[in-house]
């Protein structure tokens, strides 16, 4: 996909994670790997007010190269790629549910949402939580990318989920499910039954996700 057509993919991303309510204000940001370097979006503009334009473009040390500031998770952003070498697009939302998942006192960190679907365990795989640290803080970046290995999900404490995708559509794709089923989990986390073992055992089997 040419440089413009992908400037064209993330400002229509930009603007189906706002109608989807999965960001709010200028929350949220989204980057695209090329073999140039980085294409992110920029800091404190709306996800549905992009301009392809204005996009930021990043060397692949981190130099800012062209268009507006990128926003201030590039280091973030930075981490995951190096972490998830097969990479190619990240969306960062703050997404309600997510968000609130991490809230909870008795969540498992190593994994903070039980198996309530098969798409689940299908297209999130894990969805491990990261200690809080200030958004655009180094050591946030740092931590997240060693979790990051061996996971394409990540939720940020306080903060909101993270999804590494071999696309723009893949990571979208799975951030859409990871949310539906943090609100799932936020509807039953009174008592619920979760799938067995043995079903989530033969589903990681058939669909094995970049989470494994």
């Amino acid at each position: 996909m040419s440089q413009r057509a992908l400037r064209k993919s993330i400002c229509r991303l930009g603007l189906h994670l706002v109608e989807r309510g999965l960001v709010a204000g200028t929350a949220g940001n989204i980057s695209v790997r090329t073999d140039d370097g980085y294409i992110m979006t920029p800091t404190g503009v709306a996800l549905d007010r992009l301009e392809p334009a204005e996009l930021a473009t990043l060397s692949p040390a981190g130099e800012h190269t062209g268009g507006l500031a990128p926003t201030k998770d590039y280091l973030l952003h930075a981490a995951v790629y190096e972490a998830r070498p097969a990479a190619r697009a990240i969306v960062h939302t703050h997404s309600t549910h997510c968000v609130a998942v991490t809230l909870l006192p008795h969540v498992n960190h190593d994994d903070a949402l039980p198996a309530l679907t098969p798409y689940y365990i299908m297209k999130v795989g894990y969805a491990p939580i990261v200690p809080y640290f200030a958004p655009g803080d180094p050591e946030l970046a740092a931590t997240a990318g060693r979790y990051a290995v061996g996971r394409s999900v990540l939720l940020l404490a306080h903060h909101g989920p993270v999804v590494a995708g071999n696309s723009l559509a893949d990571a979208a794709a799975i951030l859409e499910e990871l949310e539906e089923n943090a609100r799932l989990f936020l509807l039953v986390a009174h008592g619920y039954r979760a799938l067995d073992a043995a079903a989530v055992e033969e589903l990681r089997a058939h669909y094995p996700t970049e989470n494994a």
